[in-house]
């Protein structure tokens, strides 16, 4: 397990996807404490008030992960990071090689850490070989992984299932340890319908795997209590750090 000092409810992100902004608050809101740390995306982005929401969330005390997966030529990529770096946000992703990368690493500033994505959870092996990837994907995600850290990103988006192996390659290379290591496609149990997602992890198995933060979308936003499944996983992590 990771032992980063991170504290345990932020350890727990919550997709805000959702249709637009005046929802996403609604829901924010029903959470309440339950949840600090939210991941806003695309979706809300397409719907406006994307930075009004981001202020909004920042003002209660909330972190916020801009999940943008930039992917463009480098020039702009660097200048869409460098747009984002003094507006409060902790995360934002990019999805690109390693040029892409380098730049955004470049404009990020001291406080917005830039995490690299390795292989989406909505993709197997089927789908790597529909893109024309031959390497199978603990492969590509330790390929990409490798250059996300060594173009100066923070860390990595990865499936919790790829994730010991990235740890005992990367952790051993890169002796400080600093890989961050998010993780969506989290399920609470083992059978939970996954959706659109096909590589999945539990809340504990993806810990106890060596992620330091979790990305939860759907298992919360669709449960009859959001906010009680939240407060549940809350403890689960609670409970895993303990010792």
């Amino acid at each position: 397990m990771t032992r980063k000092d991170i504290p345990s409810r932020d350890r727990l992100i919550f997709a805000l996807d959702v249709p637009d902004c005046d929802r996403a608050r609604s829901l924010a809101e029903e959470l309440g404490p339950s949840v600090t740390f939210y991941k806003i995306g695309l979706e809300l982005m397409m719907s406006g008030g994307y930075f009004e929401l981001l202020d909004w969330l920042l003002a209660r005390d909330k972190q916020v992960f801009c999940d943008l997966k930039f992917f463009d030529i480098p020039a702009t990529v660097g200048s869409a990071v460098r747009q984002l770096k003094d507006r409060g946000a902790s995360f934002v992703t990019v999805h690109g090689n390693r040029s892409m990368m380098e730049a955004a690493a470049e404009m990020k500033g001291d406080s917005l850490k830039v995490l690299g994505v390795t292989v989406l959870t909505s993709l197997d092996r089927g789908d790597l070989d529909d893109l024309g990837f031959a390497c199978d994907i603990e492969a590509l995600v330790l390929s990409r992984a490798k250059q996300a850290l060594e173009s100066g990103c923070d860390g990595v988006i990865s499936s919790g299932l790829e994730v010991p192996k990235l740890r005992e390659y990367l952790d051993h290379k890169f002796k400080d340890n600093k890989l961050l290591v998010v993780s969506p496609g989290i399920r609470p149990v083992d059978n939970k319908p996954a959706g659109d997602q096909k590589r999945v992890v539990t809340v504990e198995t993806a810990f106890q795997n060596g992620v330091d933060y979790i990305v939860v979308g759907r298992p919360i936003r669709d449960a009859a209590s959001p906010r009680a499944v939240a407060e549940a996983m809350q403890a689960s992590i609670a409970a895993q750090f303990a010792t």
